[in-house]
């Protein structure tokens, strides 16, 4: 069922009006990415509005795109999504803005420096095996429900030092909570997962360990203690914030290898070669479209966006405007790198977890790669994608030879 429409307001041009619902845009089955790009109008304002989802803006450009995802002077991140106000916590630091959003970062950027990271690659290397090899002799496997999911809840358990056993458990509703369209579904699952962090939070309160989730726990805000609300805000942002996106990202890069032989083929005989084609797939399929509340006006290209307006920005396209990038629909192992894509985002928001995604990644592609070095889309596959707050595929069904 689409979002219910809202009245357009007097300051938005009538012919920058879309009537979209950014969760399930046109053409979001076959190629999300490049559904989000059919909003853009060339030679445009950079900008369109729809009336969907309590209306909003879409910021189109990448120029734009890339500045405003770092503008904290007229952006607030506080609401997080569109419509906003539907979470039970705010999903801090990423819906914060300063001074409060220092004092969030600083809780858990050291679990993810460089050492922190390289110190946690032989879990990951371990963990990305063990998933492999578990459905190698099959020739097929289900990519998003047996390795996708399950990779980056594994590191995230690893990182609060929760039980790996509640890995099934926790993936089951943390996709009722992303995916499912209805409210209650999403209210009852986050629920549980609510009752399930409070109790290791009260163990961890009263016996805090060198975890990730007892820093977070014990964290100051300033000169005080953080908040209930807080810890859960913190604790729901670092769970999904390492699994949804990063398991979404993982399979557009399987889709991509599997119907480029020629280049998985590359990056199964050099591993050396997997960094620079991992960032230019990174630019090919954001996944991310970040919301902000607007809190002093904008004026861009003409058209004004008014504080108190929502703005929803894509960072996908950024990475597929043609005034940045040559050719950007094309993956392109070769391309010269000039600049930065903003698939982390940038600014004071940029993605703490951006260095672990890119190890866990990397080895993945690497642990695949030894051991099925050559698959494609299982016979009659068509993967279907999903846009909104997360591009994504639902299922990725890949094939392989199997030697008897």
């Amino acid at each position: 069922m689409s979002a219910p429409a809202a009245a357009m307001p007097s300051h938005v041009p009538a012919d920058l009006m879309v009537d979209v619902d950014i969760y399930a845009l046109p053409g979001h089955a076959a190629d999300p990415q490049l559904a989000w790009k059919a909003l853009d109008r060339p030679g445009g304002a950079g900008l369109v509005w729809t009336p969907r989802n309590g209306g909003h803006w879409i910021a189109t450009s990448g120029n734009l795109i890339w500045a405003l995802l770092g503008d904290i002077e007229r952006l607030s991140a506080r609401d997080l999504a569109v419509p906003p106000g539907t979470a039970l916590y705010p999903m801090i630091p990423n819906q914060s803005d300063e001074p409060e959003h220092s004092h969030y970062r600083d809780a858990i950027t050291p679990f993810f420096r460089p050492r922190a990271v390289k110190a946690l690659q032989g879990a990951v290397r371990e963990l990305a095996v063990e998933l492999i090899e578990g459905f190698q002799a099959k020739g097929q496997c289900e990519f998003m429900d047996d390795c996708a999911r399950h990779l980056p809840m594994l590191i995230f358990l690893r990182l609060v030092e929760l039980p790996a056993d509640d890995r099934e458990w926790l993936i089951a509703r943390a996709d009722v909570m992303v995916r499912s369209g209805d409210p209650d579904t999403r209210r009852t699952a986050q629920q549980e997962i609510d009752a399930y962090l409070s109790g290791w939070i009260d163990q961890r309160r009263a016996q805090p360990g060198e975890d990730l989730l007892s820093a977070i726990i014990h964290a100051r805000v300033g000169d005080r203690a953080m908040t209930h609300e807080e810890v859960m805000g913190e604790s729901m942002d670092v769970l999904f914030g390492g699994l949804d996106t990063v398991a979404s990202m993982m399979g557009f890069i399987m889709r991509h290898l599997a119907t480029h032989p020629e280049e998985c083929r590359a990056l199964a005989e050099d591993f050396r070669r997997i960094p620079v084609a991992l960032e230019e797939m990174l630019r090919r399929f954001g996944v991310a479209s970040v919301a902000r509340r607007v809190i002093a006006d904008i004026n861009h290209g003409g058209v004004t966006v008014r504080a108190g307006d929502m703005i929803v920005l894509p960072t996908c396209l950024h990475g597929l405007d043609s005034d940045l990038w040559d050719d950007p629909q094309a993956v392109d192992f070769a391309r010269p790198r000039r600049r930065t894509h903003a698939t982390f985002g940038t600014g004071i928001h940029t993605c703490p977890g951006a260095p672990l995604a890119r190890s866990e990644i990397t080895i993945l592609l690497e642990e695949w790669l030894t051991r099925i070095p050559v698959f494609s889309l299982a016979e009659g596959e068509t993967p279907v994608g999903l846009t909104g707050a997360v591009n994504a595929l639902a299922t990725l069904k890949l094939a392989w030879p199997v030697t008897p």
